[in-house]
């Protein structure tokens, strides 16, 4: 009875083995309970000896970049596709470097620097020296100064007193010269125009002094009659005055020789 109560006590005792240890595996973190703490401690200092494995660099997606708070990143498109940068802009030639001068070239930009102009300003003097020999730069304009203009005549003006209808009212003195010669400084749009009879003569005037320092003369509609009385002082060096009988315009203008032929160049 002794020996078969122990076979069976000795595989009860077997059978209970197995179960202990699989229940054990069995639930989770048992294996950790049970580890002493100096192996825990152990481990713990073994893995903090380990060098740092080095991770890759990974580029952040353009979303990953946009999510980030506190900085301004571009859009995806942009980020993938960056603009292209503006090109260069060419720098501008120098007028005179557009100018084939050829030997003239030293001389020329000698004379810019002794001159101290730009080289616009060269070829204006230049110009206005050699197109208007012996001809002197008078200035002058309407009595409020709104409107200004230059013109190149003789210093020794020759003018024409007419005695028309309204040149006599008018006391309208003048000198002719071609359109090329006159330029209106400014006061265009001070300016008004009056008309009568035929309408070829232009009588334009100051709106706001009245003053008519200037005007476009039947005798030469392609030229300027200038009053001299309103040009400034310091360039007239003589005048001689000739009387024109305008109240009988067509016989005048048939019997004078040269008034006709005043404002061609």
């Amino acid at each position: 009875m002794r020996r078969a109560r122990s076979g069976v006590a000795a595989k009860l005792h077997a059978q209970k083995r197995p179960a202990a240890s699989v229940s054990a595996a069995s639930v989770p973190g048992a294996s950790r309970l049970r580890r002493p703490a100096g192996q825990a401690r152990g481990r713990g200092r073994a893995a903090g000896r380990q060098p740092p494995t080095k991770r890759r660099a990974r580029r952040s997606s353009p979303r990953a970049q946009e999510a980030r708070p506190g900085e301004a990143q571009p859009p995806p498109e942009l980020a993938l596709h960056p603009p292209p940068s503006p090109p260069t802009p060419a720098t501008p030639a120098s007028p005179a470097a557009a100018l084939d001068l050829g030997d003239q070239r030293e001389r020329w930009e000698t004379f810019q620097k002794r001159q101290r102009l730009t080289c616009e300003g060269a070829a204006k003097l230049l110009l206005d020296t050699f197109e208007y020999q012996g001809l002197v730069k008078h200035t002058g304009g309407c009595h409020c100064g709104a409107v200004r203009f230059e013109v190149w005549a003789s210093a020794d003006l020759h003018i024409f007193d007419c005695n028309c209808s309204i040149c006599k009212k008018k006391q309208n003195r003048h000198f002719i010269v071609p359109a090329s010669h006159f330029k209106l400084l400014k006061g265009a749009e001070s300016m008004t125009t009056y008309t009568f009879n035929t309408h070829k003569a232009q009588h334009t005037f100051c709106k706001r002094c009245g003053v008519q320092s200037f005007y476009t003369p039947r005798s030469n509609p392609g030229g300027y009659g200038i009053a001299p009385h309103c040009l400034d002082e310091g360039t007239v060096r003589s005048v001689a005055i000739e009387e024109f009988n305008g109240s009988d315009w067509e016989k005048a203008m048939k019997e004078h020789k040269t008034i006709k032929n005043m404002s061609k160049e």
